[in-house]
């Protein structure tokens, strides 16, 4: 269990999740890392700890560099519990250690352990002398906790940035340039997807606040450290959190008998005569957290399900309340599906689609029983309406 040398004196000293596959709803099929940072100066500091069971491997470590006992500090930008389950085990360790965190961070603290421990609070632009080294505390309100903040090192340039610029991914490499630059972008939008895409005006105010540090290293809770490409990931975060759409598509459905999956078909095949990128998602086979992933940067989210029980399908409704909980704007949606009798579903997929506050240009697409092909057809030119083809509106 060896740390890994970020620049002199600091460590990374976390854990490997290799096991994880289901972060509270959220698929991580590569597993994750929980990433403490190890900072051996006149006084020794530990920004955050690991996952509860992960402790022993966090302790193995930092005992490779220093020993446990002499920390001084320990910096905890975030009270969730794989960030600070070790708490407790280490500040056994260390009676007389301080805790650093930020006034909801302290507050976390003692509703999650109800133990008097010694914590200063801090507020943003407060720092904290190690000796040599000075670190800025930046607070960030939910990116994705009240509690949340970030750490700066002015002398070695390394912001670590809590959950911002993390990602799901269990590897042996620690950093951006070890493995190959699309799957660490793929992991980093993913996390982002299902993490923080509700807040994205509190990340434009954190990209805002860190925007004059000079960036050498971005060490997140989670996933790979960024030295390569940090510009990269600064920047997609600002697309990201700036809700920047493409000319793209997504159609999510289920279907019971293959009338919904026929039309999900036929409204993929008049956004491709567009020329409009596509993605097709059936729920029976892609997970919620997969399809967020590809609807961040896509502008028409188009919805299906046929009717069971005077409802939609349970995929269907678990999905769109996984939708609405994450918040994506200013978005085109279109609510589809196919009915035997009652045909509540297509209503609801659109209700909720509404109160997603998305634009709805063309009325729902019901369809009783089987389409037939005046049926197709006229839902293919109502996607072309969606589009403003001059055709379909002419």
């Amino acid at each position: 269990m060896n740390p890994v040398k970020l620049k002199n004196n600091i460590y990374w000293v976390g854990a490997i999740d290799w096991d994880l596959r289901n972060f509270h709803g959220y698929l991580t099929q590569r597993g994750s890392t929980y990433n403490s940072y190890l900072i051996v100066d006149e006084k020794v500091v530990l920004i955050d700890t690991v996952k509860r069971s992960k402790y022993e491997e966090m302790l193995e470590r930092i005992g490779k560099v220093v020993d446990p006992r002499r920390i001084d500090y320990l910096v905890i930008n975030h009270v969730e519990m794989d960030h600070s389950g070790a708490l407790p085990c280490i500040m056994d360790l260390l009676p007389n250690a301080t805790i650093i965190t930020s006034p909801h961070g302290r507050k976390g603290l003692l509703r999650h352990f109800k133990r008097e421990w010694r914590v200063e609070e801090v507020s943003s632009g407060d720092s904290l002398s190690t000796g040599t080294k000075d670190l800025r505390f930046i607070l960030t309100p939910m990116v994705h906790w009240p509690d949340s903040m970030m750490t700066y090192d002015e002398g070695s340039g390394i912001l670590f940035s809590n959950d911002a610029f993390g990602q799901h991914l269990a590897t042996y490499e620690r950093f951006d340039d070890e493995i190959e630059q699309w799957l660490v972008m793929e992991e980093a939008k993913k996390y982002y997807a299902n993490i923080v895409l509700s807040y994205g005006k509190q990340v434009c105010k954190a990209l805002e606040a860190v925007s004059d540090y000079e960036l050498e290293l971005i060490a997140p809770a989670h996933g790979i450290i960024w030295r390569s490409y940090c510009s990269e990931i600064t920047a997609g975060y600002h697309r990201w959190a700036n809700n920047r759409t493409s000319e793209k598509a997504i159609i999510v459905y289920d279907t019971m008998w293959n009338s919904t999956r026929i039309i999900a078909e036929t409204i993929y095949r008049a956004f491709e005569e567009e020329g409009v990128k596509v993605t097709m998602a059936n729920l029976a086979t892609n997970h919620i957290s997969d399809i967020m992933t590809e609807l961040v940067d896509a502008k028409y989210i188009c919805v299906g399900s046929p009717t069971l029980n005077n409802n939609m399908l349970p995929t269907v409704a678990a999905f769109l309340t996984y939708l609405k909980g994450l918040a994506p704007k200013e978005r085109v949606g279109l609510a589809f599906g196919s009915y035997g009798w009652g045909g509540q579903s297509i209503d609801l997929v659109e209700d909720t689609l509404r109160r997603c506050r998305f634009d709805l240009p063309v009325e729902k697409i019901k369809v009783n029983y089987i389409p037939d092909e005046k049926e197709l057809d006229e839902i293919k030119r109502r996607v072309k309406t969606m589009l403003g083809a001059p055709e379909a509106v002419s």
